[in-house]
């Protein structure tokens, strides 16, 4: 089951570790969507075209319900996205892509080494990535009449509902997005108010 919200990365951040010559610039990136990682990755490809390896783990959504990737890209199998790939999971974050960058320096650190290496530049960055809450909403319209319009508005304000439309005519027409933790209590609090004449009918999955 999805949750009604979870931690998520507030804006990129970049760190930087260097292991026997060899640089590794690690970043994390807010990536709500699978689209969003590859963006963030071709990017980073683009911005530091000379570098040796591109390495990468994403985990998009949250807990039990993430679609999650990796790439060693060129590291030798099992050095680099796993290892990563395991300390972002453990990192309690969803919708981020953790992406670590090595100029080699001319050593070969083994894959042992690698696993230390790649693991270390993921902890180093997920420790000074800022955090803040992804908040889930369920889009929803409902006709409502003139009489009932400012109670309604007050009720979905003191939910933290998000107002998107609303159209006046014979009655008003909303289109709202509430959180999804809040629907059911607004709903019955909707109908209970207006005697039933309000209902919320959804337009949307959650967004």
């Amino acid at each position: 089951m999805t949750k009604a919200h979870y931690p998520i990365p507030a804006s990129p951040a970049q760190t930087e570790i260097v292991v026997r010559g060899s640089r590794f610039i690690a970043q994390a990136i807010p990536t709500p969507t699978v689209e969003a990682a590859r963006a963030a990755i071709a990017a980073t490809r683009a911005a530091m075209p000379d570098a040796t390896h591109h390495c990468y783990a994403y985990l998009i959504g949250y807990g039990s319900s993430t679609i999650a990737g990796m790439s060693d890209d060129g590291e030798p199998a099992g050095s680099a996205g796993r290892p990563m790939l395991s300390v972002l999971r453990g990192a309690d974050l969803g919708d981020i892509t953790v992406i670590v960058t090595r100029y080699f320096g001319g050593t070969l650190l083994g894959v042992g080494g690698l696993v230390r290496a790649y693991s270390d530049a993921t902890r180093a960055v997920l420790a000074i990535v800022p955090r803040t809450q992804r908040v889930l909403y369920q889009r929803v319209t409902m006709h409502i009449h003139y009489a009932d319009y400012t109670m309604i508005r007050r009720l979905l304000e003191a939910h933290a509902a998000i107002i998107v439309e609303e159209a006046f005519a014979a009655d008003v027409m909303m289109t709202v997005n509430v959180p999804v933790d809040r629907l059911h209590a607004v709903r019955q609090q909707i109908e209970e108010m207006t005697g039933g004449r309000a209902h919320l009918e959804p337009v949307t999955s959650v967004i």
